[in-house]
């Protein structure tokens, strides 16, 4: 009996270390910043001093360079984590750029950021964060852009890593950066007639990160907790609608024809969009069972990783558990 009792207990002890394993944090994606009291709540919870933090987007209009969608905030969003500014860059941004704009655009890139941060009063840390699908097209171009906002802004410049860049890193190029945080989601397009989650079908992840084990930069990982809607009209044309869950397809103009998928049966508004009869709409939503395989598959692969969830908003983290 005693044995038994100690087997249990190590095995008892030896979950609760493995659950404990990787610190993590959070992505902010939201235009305007406020935090609602769940998400203070998860946000207090977590085991590392930042958030990560999108401030604006870069497009090229017109041929010239344009932060879009930048960042405001309201009182509501109080916290003492040091914010991470995060930067999302549209890769035909770095088509037929020259060096001269590619300084031009460093510079202006931390300017906005060194703004935004004076002017909200930011924990600041040492750390900017850029997001961008580089191709083997763009890379070189990419990464000097890299190498430049490090020297203009003296801060430790990270970015993303997207599951094609891992699978074909000899031809998309290795950023010159110190870490790289692998974005384990978008595993194909939503936008497709397919039976899989395109947020994140577990096969077709663990087929992309083979030799993840082999990438030459320090890896932590970005994890998806969010969801959508796909609305499939009747020629087959798709469109998304950001943040569904299951719950809003409990309604009685819809008809319940599969797991997560109803139809409209009656004209209308739903969720911001005019919907006809006859459409179909289906929820992709991510489950703990299908983060916690992700999680086990990476534990053989990588040595150690710091996890960060994407993204930060009540409607999510009350699904999941950290």
């Amino acid at each position: 009996m005693k044995k038994i009792c100690l087997t249990f207990l190590f095995a008892f002890i030896l979950c609760c270390q493995n659950s404990e394993k990787h610190s993590y944090t959070f992505y902010y994606w939201r235009t305007n910043l406020s935090l609602n009291t769940t998400e203070k709540e998860t946000l207090n919870k977590t085991n590392t001093p930042y958030l990560y933090t999108r401030f604006f987007d870069i497009e090229k209009v017109n041929g010239k360079f344009q932060p879009i969608a930048v960042v405001t905030k309201d009182e509501t969003f109080k916290t003492e984590k040091e914010i991470v500014p995060v930067v999302f860059i549209k890769n035909d941004v770095f088509y037929d750029i020259t060096l001269e704009e590619i300084h031009f655009l460093a510079n202006n890139v931390f300017s906005l950021i060194q703004k935004k941060q004076k002017d909200f009063g930011f924990k600041i840390a040492h750390e900017i964060q850029i997001d961008c699908d580089w191709t083997a097209g763009t890379n070189k171009e990419y990464f000097t852009f890299l190498t430049k906002l490090k020297e203009i802004s003296g801060k430790q410049i990270t970015c993303t890593l997207r599951l094609h860049q891992v699978k074909n890193s000899k031809l998309s190029g290795i950023p010159p950066v110190r870490k790289v945080y692998l974005m384990c989601y978008s595993t194909s397009s939503p936008l497709e007639n397919s039976s899989r989650n395109s947020i994140l079908d577990v096969p077709t992840l663990k087929d992309y990160l083979k030799s993840v084990n082999k990438y030459p930069i320090k890896i932590d990982v970005a994890l998806p907790i969010y969801s959508w809607g796909i609305v499939t009209n009747q020629l087959g044309k798709h469109k998304l609608i950001n943040a569904l869950s299951s719950k809003d397809l409990e309604n009685p103009n819809f008809k319940k024809i599969g797991q997560d998928k109803v139809q409209v049966l009656k004209d209308g508004f739903y969720f911001g969009n005019y919907l006809n009869k006859g459409f179909t709409l289906k929820v992709e939503a991510i489950t703990d069972d299908q983060l916690n395989e992700v999680k086990a598959f990476l534990d053989k692969k990588l040595s150690d990783y710091a996890i960060v969830y994407y993204h930060l908003d009540g409607k999510f983290v009350s699904d999941h558990k950290f």
